[in-house]
């Protein structure tokens, strides 16, 4: 791959990444370019309009800025699955899931815009790779439940009683949904690779404001790298790097997430909504 394509996706250039700081500076020309937007369709006097133009210019590039310097999450949400970047399918649907994150994005909502679009990111990637695999959406949804019981329990070898148990489902669907987990996992490896099943849950199309206040109320500062880890299912090690500290370290900080989540009151509410997903 040579330099012009590496910096570039889906024919947007990227930038560099932008801080937590950095992106909420952007935030208040974003929200005031789409309210002059809203005006402007209300054909106001050419004096005012000419206010509210430079307005929502202003808040249009504070959203491709936002956008370009967030690209680099197409690339890594295909790379981790396997795939060659440049993936064509995979690629476009990496940029939907971006534009719409975009589009929905409301920054009151307290949640960081690189953290909403990989949300959406994966979703589009997710919806992308099962229909290459042609793997039913109800297998995929019982295998990725399987690999999240395996990261919940890195030292025991799950039987097919314990999937069973765990799933609701009976002893010989328990065996069918961890060989398709184990044979996707080989062949990902393999000479014809394919995504790790625990990154390909079917997802909600936006997640409920209730989960993220919860969350974030239990998590504290750790919410982001939670929400990284358990719910769009980033890996240990990427989540470690992203805080700038070692693997164990954010295991630490990830089981003390879970355990003020467990204990907290919205804890049955918080796991419904998990298992669903």
């Amino acid at each position: 791959m040579n330099g012009s394509t590496s910096r570039r996706v889906g024919g947007l250039a990227l930038l560099p990444p932008l801080s937590a700081d950095e992106e909420r500076l952007l935030y208040p020309a974003i929200v005031a370019g789409r309210e002059a937007a809203l005006l402007l369709a209300a054909a106001p006097e050419p004096s005012v309009r000419q206010r509210l133009e430079r307005q929502r210019r202003r808040g249009q590039d504070a959203e491709s800025q936002l956008l370009r310097a967030t690209c680099g999450l197409v690339r890594a949400r295909v790379l981790e699955r396997g795939y060659r970047f440049g993936a064509d399918e995979l690629e476009a649907a990496g940029i939907e899931g971006l534009v719409n994150a975009l589009a929905r994005f409301d920054p009151s909502r307290g949640i960081r815009f690189a953290t909403y679009a990989n949300y959406w990111i994966t979703k589009m990637v997710r919806e992308a790779v099962r229909e290459q695999l042609g793997v039913s959406d109800s297998a995929m949804r019982l295998a990725v439940r399987v690999e999240r019981l395996r990261r919940q329990h890195p030292h025991r070898d799950l039987t097919p009683e314990d999937v069973a148990r765990a799933l609701g489902i009976g002893r010989e669907r328990a065996l069918e949904v961890m060989r398709i987990a184990q044979d996707v996992s080989a062949r990902r490896r393999g000479s014809a690779p394919l995504p790790d099943l625990a990154q390909d849950a079917a997802v909600p199309s936006d997640p409920p404001a209730w989960v993220i206040e919860a969350l974030r109320r239990a998590c504290g500062e750790d919410f982001e790298a939670f929400w990284s880890y358990t719910v769009t299912s980033a890996s240990l090690e990427d989540v470690a790097r992203t805080q700038g500290i070692s693997r164990q370290g954010m295991a630490k900080r990830l089981e003390g997430c879970r355990q003020r989540v467990r204990a907290s009151a919205d804890a049955e509410r918080l796991q419904e909504w998990l298992d669903a997903q």
